[in-house]
């Protein structure tokens, strides 16, 4: 008898019936915790104090992923989301969760998370930095969609955990010209006969005024580009076309880049598209102040910046006269970071390109030092941590966006002969479950 082959459904896909399970705390990633059969049970949308009814959607051998169907009882720090596109958008994950309770949840995963990992807790519990929770960001890209069969651009954000673009009226979170800019931004873009060749939107309000960059994949006509420049100076801004290469053309503006300045400060840093910059401007500016008061950098002293980007904390931290070295990944980055300094006027600060994850032992620009910040991406800077034993600085500020990486490299920076003297949260993203952080770890004598 001939036997055929029958693929035994995904144990770990399968749709469990309706539960009711009460939920106890928050993740570092704001899914809610509870908990059944013995595993942990992820819920995106519960909060703490909350029974709900969901549905399994994923199973696995110690953890589950669940969907909220209803929420049988309501924690008291649950609020309305303001922002219409909440249930659709994925990006602000916490607008249900009142203020001064995703606050006090981000400062308590960050310390618990130091702690679980690198067995250790700071001697000196910083209070969090932070500012206005609503329209706080200077920078967003936004998605385009172009739909073949009505011929209409889609103009918004991903959703969560998905490629589909959910088109929006307004952000929350933008600065208020920006998020005002996009219904006419929309409308605009459909007008245009290229609009199929449109990428990705960038928005951004610098000191000098707001820029729209579009990224195109096809030269646009010179009526579409007269379209645009329309546009711009209708609402006061300055348009560019980005290409595949990141060659950007100025439809106006007379190649004029954007930039910020500190307050009360020298330092003016222009960025190009492409180019990281810290999103939140109010709060990058008591992050900045921060570390340099922490490390009181000083004439005579020589002062370390890895992954130090266009030059955010490098050039504040060399205005009381400490030879700056900032080391980044980036070339593109490093060349806007020279010419920063030079437009700035300092002559102590010098930048280098470096793999930051390889080895540093054989780089020119490695030595003693006293001071060090280090500012890296989500993966953290374990490798470049392996180096503090040449170095040896007295002080080290790290400047994490992810707790996890940070936890992780405490351990390896305290094996080193280090003790963590400060720790604080950085609310650098109010509405999202994102935590970004300062910490101060001192050589033990």
């Amino acid at each position: 008898m001939a036997q055929f082959f029958k693929a035994k459904p995904s144990r770990s896909k399968q749709l469990s019936s309706k539960l009711s399970l009460e939920v106890t705390q928050l993740d570092h990633l704001g899914a809610g915790i509870a908990h059944h059969d013995g595993k942990i049970v992820f819920i995106n949308g519960a909060l703490p104090g909350e029974t709900v009814s969901v549905q399994l959607t994923e199973q696995k051998k110690k953890f589950a992923r669940a969907k909220l169907l209803k929420i049988q009882k309501i924690s008291a720090e649950r609020v309305e989301a303001p922002c219409p596109h909440f249930a659709q958008c994925g990006g602000c994950d916490l607008q249900h969760l009142n203020l001064d309770a995703q606050r006090a949840h981000k400062a308590n995963t960050l310390v618990d998370l130091v702690a679980k990992f690198a067995q250790t807790q700071a001697s000196e519990i910083c209070q969090p930095l932070s500012d206005n929770p609503w329209h706080y960001r200077r920078r967003a890209r936004l998605a385009t969609w172009y739909d073949k069969s009505t011929k209409h651009i889609s103009l918004g954000f991903r959703a969560s955990s998905s490629s589909k673009v959910v088109e929006i009226q307004s952000c929350a979170v933008l600065a208020e010209p920006l998020s005002a800019l996009i219904p006419e931004l929309a409308f605009m873009l459909n007008q245009l006969s290229g609009k199929k060749a449109l990428g990705h939107v960038e928005l951004t309000q610098a000191d000098n005024g707001n820029f729209v960059v579009l990224r195109v994949t096809k030269i646009l006509s010179d009526k579409d580009k007269a379209r645009l420049a329309e546009f711009a100076a209708k609402h006061q801004v300055i348009v560019l076309l980005q290409d595949d290469d990141g060659q950007c053309e100025h439809v106006n503006g007379a190649g004029e880049l954007p930039y910020y300045r500190f307050d009360d400060s020298q330092v003016k840093l222009d960025f190009s598209p492409g180019n990281f910059i810290q999103v939140n401007g109010k709060v990058n500016q008591a992050m900045v102040n921060q570390a340099v008061e922490w490390l009181a950098p000083q004439a005579g002293e020589r002062v370390l910046d890895l992954f130090c980007g266009i030059g955010n904390f490098s050039l504040p931290l060399a205005v009381n006269g400490a030879e700056v070295i900032g080391v980044e990944g980036v070339p593109a980055m490093v060349e806007q970071a020279r010419l920063n300094a030079k437009q700035s006027g300092f002559d102590n600060v010098s930048f280098y390109h470096a793999d930051l994850s390889a080895d540093l032992s054989k780089e020119p620009w490695l030595g003693k030092v006293d001071k060090m910040l280090i500012d890296p991406a989500r993966a953290g800077a374990y490798e470049s941590m392996q180096s503090l034993k040449k170095l040896k600085p007295k002080a080290l500020v790290y400047v994490s966006c992810n707790p996890a990486s940070l936890a992780r490299d405490s351990e390896v920076i305290l094996k080193q002969g280090y003790k963590l003297k400060k720790i604080g949260l950085i609310d650098m993203f109010p509405q999202t479950h994102h935590l970004e952080s300062m910490a101060l770890f001192e050589l033990k004598n």
